[in-house]
């Protein structure tokens, strides 16, 4: 039997060899995903069940779904067939994405290629995103402490540390938004959706042009000048992100008045005022946060939020930065801001 169709284009088994073998032939032993059939992920997930469905994004749906004879809870990613390129661009996810293991970043366990699909097995993250547990809670849900929403933060500034400084090459997240942060069953928050197509800077370039961020409100102003994206442009979305945490506001919400429905250019004039800066702490906190430490978050938030690129922190610096404020004790009763200990 020949390799190839009527067309000269492999068929659904070679595609799926191809791919797998190049994985093979390229990856060391950090590359741990495993080739999935067509078939597994649909009995995986009942036929892609629309009842399972429990994401939808630019690149895809994620299904939630039971593998093998463990009955292992999985995602799986069906990615959308107009936006998957070949195999050339689905191998250089998987190889990207294979070799990345973080306690902040959504693990990948496999793969599948056939014909036209190609679909991503990640491993089930139980507790939803930040969205779900920051916005329009209802009186099930209870409000995230101040801790709870440092130790959040923390969690997500270490995912960004180590794909910038760790990865080689670094890995630029591109797409950090409330949704895109998922809990497991113990609550510790990873960074999902890092592709596909991951963007990567190639060697002597200084940053990567491109159009693929379609989260509005969380993309840099470089971004929304020329479409270029650095380690920078993550570092301004953490501090959309950021701010949303210490906030509990939407970065944009048409449901709000006018002058308040852009989270950032709201919050900013507020932050550059000491006496105004508790405005900015969600309400649902009520005042429960050491004042000293809230200065300190909107100080953060304020320079990862820089308009230029060059004058934001690197993200390491913004984990030693939250480290401190993970853990700080109460050490301030609520009350008036002592003006002498913000920081300018």
């Amino acid at each position: 039997m020949s390799q190839d169709d009527e067309n000269g284009k492999p068929t659904e088994n070679v595609a799926q060899k191809m791919v797998a073998n190049e994985v093979l032939k390229h990856a060391n032993s950090e590359v741990v995903a495993k080739v999935y059939t067509f078939h597994d992920l649909a009995h995986a997930t009942e036929n892609f069940n629309p009842d399972l469905l429990v994401g939808k994004g630019g690149f895809g749906r994620v299904y939630k779904g039971h593998l093998g004879d463990n009955n292992q809870v999985v995602a799986v990613k069906q990615l959308d067939m107009i936006k998957v390129q070949g195999n050339r661009e689905f191998l250089a996810e998987v190889l990207t994405i294979g070799r990345v293991h973080h306690p902040n970043l959504v693990n990948l366990i496999g793969y599948c290629v056939n014909g036209h699909q190609r679909l991503l097995v990640y491993e089930y993250m139980a507790n939803g995103s930040l969205e779900d547990h920051l916005f329009d809670l209802d009186e099930k849900k209870t409000p995230l402490d101040w801790y709870t929403r440092m130790t959040i933060a923390k969690g997500v500034a270490k995912g960004l540390e180590y794909l910038h400084n760790v990865v080689d090459p670094p890995i630029i997240c591109r797409d950090l938004k409330s949704v895109n942060v998922l809990f497991n069953e113990d609550m510790n928050p990873k960074l999902s959706d890092f592709g596909p197509t991951k963007i990567r800077k190639k060697q002597g370039e200084d940053h990567i042009s491109t159009r693929v961020m379609e989260a509005y409100g969380y993309s840099s102003p470089e971004y929304a000048m020329s479409g270029e994206l650095t380690t920078k442009s993550d570092v301004y979305s953490f501090g959309v992100v950021f701010l949303e945490l210490i906030s509990g506001r939407r970065v944009i919400d048409d449901k709000r008045p006018t002058e308040e429905q852009n989270l950032i250019i709201w919050a900013k004039p507020l932050l550059k005022e000491q006496s105004k800066i508790p405005m900015v702490a969600d309400p649902l906190l009520n005042g429960n946060y050491p004042l000293n430490c809230l200065q300190q978050a909107v100080a953060i938030a304020s320079m990862c939020l820089q308009e230029e690129a060059s004058t934001r922190p690197y993200i390491s610096d913004v984990v030693m930065a939250l480290d401190y404020l993970a853990t700080a004790k109460d050490d301030q009763e609520p009350g008036n801001v002592d003006e002498s200990n913000v920081d300018e």
